[in-house]
């Protein structure tokens, strides 16, 4: 199986795309959908997420085992620590072998019901991601990711305790990290820098969300625990009551936002898709990212 940093060693810049799992067979058949129509483009690994407790996991673990043995695409899946012991997590990164899964972006995760709640330990489990992150290199040849956070953690109380908490997850034994959701290039180039200045040279992803309603500006808003830049809302909000404009409009500040990032070297995009292709294949083909046999 193709790890993700191999899959990024390639002579010019990718992007990847990320699902969360089905709830139902509806659910089921819209990500399959969207994986069969984003295959053909090629990107450079997919992923899917988690639930909060372990609430989504036979759905993580059926979905990243389909991908594994009836698609082209490099899988990776998500793990999280939450409300499970260390040995109930030896049995999922297990699983994920089992079905050919190497690439494992490694998660403490959020309080169930709350993301701001305080965190509270499984009594036989993980405290910290970069613990996951020993365990699942401990168990295996995997390829590890883990987050990053252009804006700070919410609970780092300054971007200086921040960086030094995602350096121990690489001194842990991370490859890569990706960046949660940010409004302007300069934001994830900071954090670049940040984790470069503390004498890491582990490769930082960005983590992007095509606006296409104003429903996403406010879910990216939510996500990236910062308000949204000035100069996004003064474009975007005077067109929130033509749906088509705005969708127009978002589309062109994330493609303008990818442009400044690849100018800036940034190997690889990870594009959150809630489960649809279509804005994903707009940005990328706008970006000259697409194979031409797509």
């Amino acid at each position: 199986m193709t790890s993700v940093i191999e899959r990024l060693r390639g002579d010019g810049p990718a992007f990847s795309v990320e699902f969360f799992p089905p709830r139902d067979e509806a659910d089921e058949a819209v990500l399959w959908k969207a994986i069969r129509e984003l295959e053909p483009l090629d990107p450079a690994y997919m992923s899917i997420t988690y639930g909060a407790g372990g609430s989504s996991r036979d759905g993580t673990i059926r979905s990243i085992a389909r991908v594994a043995t009836e698609t082209t695409l490099c899988p990776m899946a998500h793990l999280t620590a939450v409300d499970h012991s260390v040995s109930e997590l030896r049995n999922v990164i297990g699983w994920y072998a089992a079905v050919g899964v190497r690439n494992i972006l490694a998660l403490r995760g959020d309080p169930p019901g709350d993301v701001y709640g305080d965190w509270v330990p499984h009594p036989e489990g993980l405290t910290y991601a970069e613990e996951l992150v020993e365990l699942v290199r401990s168990l295996g040849d995997f390829c590890v990711g883990v987050s990053a956070f252009p804006y700070g953690h919410p609970r780092s109380p300054d971007l200086e305790s921040d960086t030094k908490h995602l350096v121990r997850k690489f001194r842990a034994g991370a490859d890569f990290a990706i960046a949660q959701l940010f409004f302007e290039a300069e934001d994830f180039l900071r954090l670049r820098d940040r984790v470069a200045a503390a004498g890491c040279d582990a490769l930082v992803l960005p983590g992007i969300m095509p606006l296409t309603t104003l429903r996403t500006l406010h879910t990216t808003i939510k996500l990236s625990g910062a308000p949204a830049s000035q100069r996004l809302l003064d474009r975007l909000e005077p067109l929130s009551d033509d749906p088509k404009a705005f969708r127009a409009a978002g589309l062109d500040w994330v493609t303008e936002l990818c442009e400044k990032l690849i100018a800036e070297g940034v190997p690889d995009l990870h594009f959150y898709t809630f489960n649809r292709s279509k804005a994903t294949r707009e940005v990328v083909t706008r970006l000259g990212l697409v194979p031409a046999r797509a």
